[in-house]
């Protein structure tokens, strides 16, 4: 995909005037693992996946060897297809293979767009963090990927925080192109409606699930983000 910013810099009171465009489809939860996915985990993941919509499920583990991480990984992949639900390997396209994964999220330090896309076929999802930079997502797309991310848009204790983007730069990526971005960073119900304003595809969520009742928590982001999309 050739991806070119038609608008050259930015203007700020320009983007803040955009809005959602309503032709794109509903925003919706993208939900991630925290990183202790051992012992009862995999019923709290049946019982959130139960609970309301989410669209997928990202696998976010650290520090363990790729046979341990699978491991892991294969009753949680399980339960998202129980539920129809997108299964997203964090950081590695060597365990999305490994797993038969329907996507991998890469960061900045990880394995190349095209790389994995070489490595995964056409068919694999492919997403990747781009921060608050206009730039690092256009490469995205020129590289193929699926989806691109941005983010810390809130406060948040799930991983150390170096960029906190403005809302609008989900209004300027969604009235320019058509590849879906997703939110993330600190988003709870009651927090997510400007970013579904603004733009977002997808909002990404986890401590905000994980620290409490997972099922009261889809229940009340189901709940918030059709509030949103009715405003």
């Amino acid at each position: 995909m050739d991806i070119e910013d038609p608008l050259g810099p930015l203007d700020p009171g320009f983007a803040t005037a955009f809005r959602r465009d309503d032709r794109r489809p509903a925003c919706q939860l993208y939900l991630v693992s925290p990183l202790n996915v051992s012992g009862v985990f995999p019923d709290r993941l049946r019982r959130a996946l139960g609970a309301g919509p989410v669209a997928a499920f990202q696998f976010r583990v650290k520090d363990v060897d790729q046979h341990a991480a699978a491991k892991l990984a294969e009753p949680l992949q399980a339960i998202c297809a129980e539920h129809d639900v997108a299964f997203i390997v964090n950081d590695s396209a060597s365990l999305a293979k490994r797993l038969g994964a329907d996507g991998v999220h890469l960061g900045q330090d990880d394995d190349d767009p095209r790389d994995a896309r070489a490595l995964l076929g056409p068919d694999v999802q492919i997403g990747v963090t781009c921060h608050d930079s206009r730039h690092l997502a256009m490469e995205a797309g020129e590289a193929n990927a699926d989806y691109v991310a941005f983010g810390a848009f809130y406060p948040t204790t799930t991983k150390e925080v170096k960029h906190r983007p403005e809302p609008s730069i989900l209004s300027w990526w969604s009235t320019l192109f058509e590849l879906p971005s997703v939110a993330i960073g600190g988003i709870t119900p009651q927090n997510v409606a400007p970013l579904v304003a603004a733009g977002a595809d997808f909002v990404a969520a986890s401590g905000s699930v994980w620290n409490g009742d997972e099922a009261a928590a889809i229940k009340a982001f189901e709940a918030a983000l059709a509030d949103a999309h009715r405003r």
